[in-house]
């Protein structure tokens, strides 16, 4: 199960690594938890399209819908409204009702229900930071994070159905400054201009975390690249992701990163390269959740 603020963040953070899971024969559940309601029209060339701007809620149903099957996904919405990204100096207040604003409890039951329906091994989310300060991200993560922990216990939430522990929570970091600066030296060195001249020297004193899992996941970079383009209001196609040549990106980078949060299994050391590692097939009891980690049960991968 990965967890995301809005419609497009699911095809530009580990949607490869989800792609590669689903053609293994795994099912992968994204939630979203908001509609996109106010996301910006970011593609110059559907800027003042009347049929967008009549039903912006609509329409990125519908790439959503479509961005979820060029990945193979299962999808679900969570059901809360977008809080925008405020700008200015002082910032302004975000809007009244909007996910940001809501009472913690009440997105963390949603989130519940959809744990214990869907019985999800791994889930994935955003850092305490959002992996940008966007006031959804920074909420998804909390949501994610209490709901990890609540979904387990049998006291929590009782009217969202039995319990179920989710064995590993992750944080998906797979779009770092160390990717993009790999890959903008890589295009210097060959002489190939690098669309991330900009955003690199604009961001390059982002706090750099530590990865625990890389997933190579290079044969399904197309299947995200059509997930993107998929989300056309949100997302240019002669934009600077589209410039980087896939055949230098699979030979640099042809992997997606995460870092472990949490665990309720036994984790060996060192650098994983699968976020099923260890996985008990069949599930924890509930009863056994709190164990001490010597105590816990080992288990092999999570069959495809």
């Amino acid at each position: 199960m990965a967890v995301h603020a809005h419609p497009d963040d699911e095809s530009s953070k580990g949607a490869a690594t989800s792609a590669r899971y689903v053609a293994e024969g795994n099912r992968v559940l994204v939630v979203t938890c908001t509609g996109g309601e106010r996301g910006d029209i970011l593609n110059p060339r559907l800027e003042g399209n009347p049929e967008i701007l009549r039903d912006m809620p609509g329409y990125r149903r519908r790439e959503m819908a479509a961005a979820a099957e060029a990945l193979g996904i299962e999808h679900v919405w969570l059901g809360f409204v977008d809080s925008g990204l405020p700008e200015g100096d002082p910032l302004p207040p975000l809007p009244e009702g909007c996910f940001a604003l809501e009472p913690l409890e009440v997105p963390v039951g949603a989130l519940v229900r959809q744990i214990r329906e869907f019985r999800p091994h791994v889930m994935t989310c955003y850092d305490e930071n959002g992996g940008y300060p966007h006031p959804d991200h920074i909420m998804s993560h909390k949501v994610a994070v209490a709901a990890y922990e609540a979904a387990a216990d049998p006291d929590a939430y009782p009217e969202a159905g039995e319990p179920w522990a989710v064995q590993k929570l992750y944080y998906d970091i797979s779009f770092s400054v160390a990717r993009i600066e790999a890959v903008h030296r890589a295009l210097q060195e060959r002489g190939i201009t690098s669309p991330f001249e900009e955003w690199f020297e604009t961001r390059r004193n982002r706090p750099h975390r530590q990865a625990t899992a890389r997933v190579e996941c290079s044969a399904f970079f197309p299947q995200r690249d059509a997930a993107l383009r998929a989300h056309a209001t949100q997302i240019d196609p002669d934009g600077f992701f589209f410039q980087v040549p896939r055949d230098v990106e699979k030979e640099i980078w042809p992997y997606e990163e995460f870092q472990l949060a949490r665990a309720r299994i036994d984790v060996a050391d060192g650098l994983e390269d699968d976020l099923f590692a260890g996985v008990v097939a069949e599930g924890l009891p509930v009863s056994r959740v709190g164990l001490e980690a010597e105590d816990r049960p080992r288990g092999g991968r999570l069959g495809a």
